[in-house]
């Protein structure tokens, strides 16, 4: 057999053509922009995806989610899933349209 044909290879191009969900959150995170890798061993050591902020991303953009290697739990046709622990937002103590804060 074809040696190429033993090892399964992916362009970033192919990469970037699918989502990146969140197994610990359920959460669609979006497209891998680009990846980091070692320059030494020439392997992938993260996805990174941007984060939109605000509603339908039209606040500007949030922080890039910086995904480790190790997170990655599977690479489909079309979906990556990963387990990315980031922090939680704070829990606002007052109310969104309130005059006073509390």
């Amino acid at each position: 057999m074809n040696e190429c044909m033993m090892c399964q290879c992916c362009t970033l191009t192919e990469l970037r053509c699918r989502e990146v969900i969140n197994l610990c959150d359920g959460a669609r995170m979006g497209y891998v922009s680009d990846v980091q890798f070692d320059l030494v061993s020439g392997r992938i050591t993260a996805f990174i995806v941007p984060e939109s902020g605000g509603v339908l991303g039209l606040l500007g953009r949030g922080e890039d989610a910086v995904i480790p290697w190790d997170a990655v739990e599977k690479i489909g046709e079309d979906i990556i899933f990963v387990r990315y622990q980031h922090p939680c937002p704070e829990p606002r103590t007052y109310k969104r349209f309130s005059s006073q804060k509390k």
